[in-house]
Formats: C-alpha cells, structure tokens, sequence
C-alpha cells in the first residue's frame, strides 16, 4: 500500500497491512539533529508528506529558530526564542492594547500569494498522504494576539472588542481553510490547544458558545470537497472529544496520556481515528525503550483491532532519544 492508501484505508476503518507512521520531529531536531532524523526516516519511512509552498506564504520558517532572539510573525506579534531549536513564546502582543485595533488587519497575502499549481504538482508527485503545514487556530491566534490572560478577561466580559477580533480572525481561516480544501491535499489541519493537564482552559459551555461554530464552519467546507479534517489539541480535552467528532473532524490528535484511554476506546473507538499520540511529557524524552513499547501496547490493546482508527504518530522533542522513536515505531509493528 502507498502512505495516502493506508491513511484513508485507517480513517475509513478498513483493514490493513499496518498503522500509518507520522513523526512530528520538532525545530531541534530538524536543525541540530538532522543525521539522526534521517537514520530513523530511512528506517521508518514516514505515510505523511507536505506540501510544498510559494516561500514566504505561510509554511514554518525553521531558520528563525537557530539561534536565541526575537522575531516578528506575520500578524505583528514578536515571539521571544530563549533558547536555540525551541519555538518560544508571544511576549509581545500585537493587540495587548484594544487601540490598534482600528487599523489591524490579518495578513491576508499569506493566502493570496500562495501558487495553487506549485502545492498541486507537489500532491500529484507525491504517494504519501498530503497535509497542509498551516493551519486554522483561532483560539491560539487570539491569545497572540491579544496576550492569554488578556483574553481570558475578554472572554469573560464577552467584549465587542474581542467579538470584532474573533470575526476578523474567522473570516481570515475560512478563507484560508477554503483555499485548502479546493487544492490537492487530502485532508485539512485544523489545531488548538484546549487542555490543561486536567481540564479544558474555559468552561466546556463557553467552548460550545464561542468556538464549537467556528469548527463547524471549517469542518463543512472541507468535508463539501470531499477532504477529511485532521485536528490536533494539547492537554485533558475528554469534555469536548465528543463535540469535535460531532462537528466533522476524522482523526484526532490529543495527549491520551492526560486522560482515561480506555474510557475514551470505550466512547469513541470507531467514530474518529486516534492520531497518536504517546507521552511526550514523560515517557518519550526520559523514559526506557522498554517504557516507550509498553506505552505503545497500551495505547494499542485500546484502540488497534487491526481495522483502522489508529495513527501510529508520536513527537520527537529536544529531551528525545532516536532510540526511543525507534523503539515506538518497532512496536507498531
């Protein structure tokens, strides 16, 4: 089977030969690791490809990462790098005062310079199953914004500031999520990070109020082209699992390891594909091979019955050995 065939093969819950494979190998390893990386890809090939883009229309920037420092993103709010290979943080946002934002506009060339042509011949070339590198995410675009504890006053007060705010920031990533879904990728990414170790970050009702439409609308447009909706989110967010496989999402990427995954096989095996993931907190950068494999045989007495809905996905961060994602991968096979 190709990577694009065994992909919609697990997201169909149809039988195959094995798990797809992804690796989200972060800034660190890519830039000061890459040999190591490249042993493991050639060893486990990845079923996951991306597409390529115009330069300068939206795809991650490694370099920016290298070195200790600041830079300015494309919606005018300046992270700060603390350290070389580790993305940072907002510390500067472009609206922590609500009196620019008469003039704000979201940067709308990201999607209208893209070349069509260039990620469609990059699809048409490929046998591994494309997903875009961007991505809508509103609740975190906000909080660049605006800065997190500024919203969450926002949100609390329910300001027409932030209620402009949020229709502005939509309306850019329906746009962006349309122009997706009519290019050659197989499936749209949609991500926000909604869980802290042991709840939502807001109250469940005030997600469904605020933010469960907006999912909604993307989940609509990209399903109306026939693509599938991939959705990543951090932390504890068993209260919502339901309601983002009610809104249209496929596959979902979450730490399993903050919640019940037995409970969530129980509720939710065979209604939405388990993108990954095992635990990148503990496990994954200090445990044993040996843990990394119980790990993986937890996760698939749960939810691998050998008729899909299972991702064999984990993430290699700065902590990680190469021996540890290869014990992974060994142990979904």
């Amino acid at each position: 089977m190709t990577g694009r065939d065994r992909v919609k093969a697990t997201l169909m819950f149809s039988r195959l030969d094995r798990a797809p494979r992804d690796l989200w190998a972060l800034p660190y390893i890519s830039l000061f690791r890459r040999h190591e990386l490249e042993a493991v890809l050639d060893r486990f090939p990845l079923d996951f490809g991306r597409p390529e883009l115009t330069p300068g229309t939206g795809g991650d920037d490694i370099q920016k990462y290298r070195t200790a420092g600041t830079y300015v993103d494309e919606w005018g709010s300046v992270w700060h790098v603390g350290e070389p290979g580790v993305i940072g943080e907002v510390k500067e946002p472009a609206l922590a005062d609500w009196s620019n934002l008469a003039t704000f506009q979201p940067p709308w060339d990201l999607i209208r310079k893209r070349d069509l042509g260039r990620v469609n011949a990059s699809c048409e070339k490929s046998n591994k199953f494309m997903l875009p590198p961007v991505y809508a995410r509103p609740f975190e675009r906000l909080q660049f914004l605006r800065g997190t504890e500024n919203l969450y006053v926002d949100l609390a007060y329910d300001t027409n500031e932030l209620r402009k705010l949020l229709e502005m920031v939509h309306e850019f990533y329906l746009e962006d999520v349309s122009w997706w879904a009519n290019s050659n990728v197989d499936a749209v990414f949609l991500m926000d990070d909604w869980g802290s170790r042991r709840a939502l970050l807001i109250s469940p009702q005030m997600w469904r109020t605020v933010f469960k439409p907006l999912y909604k609308d993307y989940c609509d447009i990209i399903h109306k082209a026939g693509k599938f909706v991939f959705f990543h989110s951090d932390g504890h967010i068993e209260a919502i699992y339901g309601d983002l496989i009610e809104v249209g999402v496929n596959a979902l990427n979450s730490q399993l390891f903050c919640m019940d995954i037995e409970g969530l096989a129980a509720k939710y095996k065979g209604r939405v594909t388990f993108w990954g993931e095992l635990d990148r907190q503990h496990v994954m950068p200090f445990g044993t091979p040996k843990e990394v494999r119980e790990s993986v045989l937890r996760v698939r007495r749960a939810l691998d019955d050998g008729r899909g809905g299972v991702i064999a996905q984990c993430e290699w961060g700065k902590d990680g050995s190469r021996a540890n994602i290869e014990a992974a991968f060994e142990a979904w096979l």
